[in-house]
């Protein structure tokens, strides 16, 4: 019997997750069906309900549902718990939704794909929205010397980190107390894609420092060519969205797909 998964927004039409499930399911020999529903904006509920009445047995959840789904699940990951959002939907044989967020995993797990050393690292991160909310648990579990969260609005940014500062060495304050140079620097922004990039040091890269924008294109995004001019090295947010689809079907299908050719045939494809 073939499983059912999907992933909901609204809009999805320009979802990649099918592609990438379905590379995963022919790597590893599933029979899966896998596609995109755009759910309805006043009832994600209930076309997760409907999903599950029609077989389904996970999703993926992509704006602007990832509130919604955490408030529906009957049981949550401690890093979807901090994130306050879900992106990853699993019923259970007992017909129970448990609720993960993977997006932390992709990131951390892209970094080490690209030889990034995280422990003992000065790490900045730019913003202090959801796309951030969601990848600091596994971010300050890899042991980072420090982190500190810059934003726009310097209260958003502080009252961020006090949520997360059991977890290691991390703070929060506006881009005017960005001080001294950063082993990593991340965008969890979309700024620059629009072509804006926030008012940073020019000496903000410690010698050897990678710059990662969460953002992906075919070009490189405007943070990351400011940061290449400054002798950083650019790592885009591709390896990210196919780590955390990866973390989704080993949660589903309890094996990890390798990710590398899909993230392979996706570069060529942008």
């Amino acid at each position: 019997m073939t499983d059912r998964y999907c992933v909901f927004g609204n809009p999805v039409t320009h979802s990649k997750s099918p592609a990438i499930h379905a590379a995963f399911a022919a790597e590893l020999g599933d029979d899966i069906d896998y596609t995109a529903i755009e759910a309805p904006l006043e009832d994600f509920a209930g076309a997760w309900q409907r999903f599950i009445a029609e077989g389904g047995r996970g999703a993926n959840v992509t704006v602007p549902f990832k509130e919604q789904a955490y408030r529906l699940c009957d049981s949550l990951s401690e890093r979807a718990r901090r994130a306050g959002a879900v992106n990853t939907l699993v019923l259970g044989d007992e017909g129970l939704t448990h609720g993960d967020t993977t997006d932390g995993v992709g990131l951390v797990g892209d970094l080490t794909n690209h030889g990034v050393t995280l422990a003992g690292a000065r790490v900045l991160v730019l913003g202090a929205g959801g796309a951030v909310r969601g990848v600091l648990e596994p971010l300050l579990a890899a042991g980072p010397a420090s982190v500190l969260v810059a934003n726009r609005t310097a209260e958003k940014a502080a009252a961020l980190a006090t949520d997360f500062q059991d977890l290691g060495v991390i703070s929060g304050g506006g881009f005017a107390d960005v001080d001294g140079q950063y082993d990593l620097v991340i965008n969890g922004t979309s700024a620059s894609l629009a072509g804006d990039l926030p008012p940073l040091p020019d000496d903000l890269f410690a010698e050897g420092a990678t710059a990662y924008d969460m953002m992906y294109g075919a070009e490189p995004t405007v943070f990351l060519r400011w940061a290449t001019a400054r002798g950083a090295r650019p790592i885009d947010g591709l390896g990210m969205l196919v780590g955390q689809a990866a973390e989704s079907y080993r949660q589903w299908r309890g094996m990890r797909p390798d990710t590398a050719p899909v993230l392979a045939e996706l570069r060529r494809g942008l």
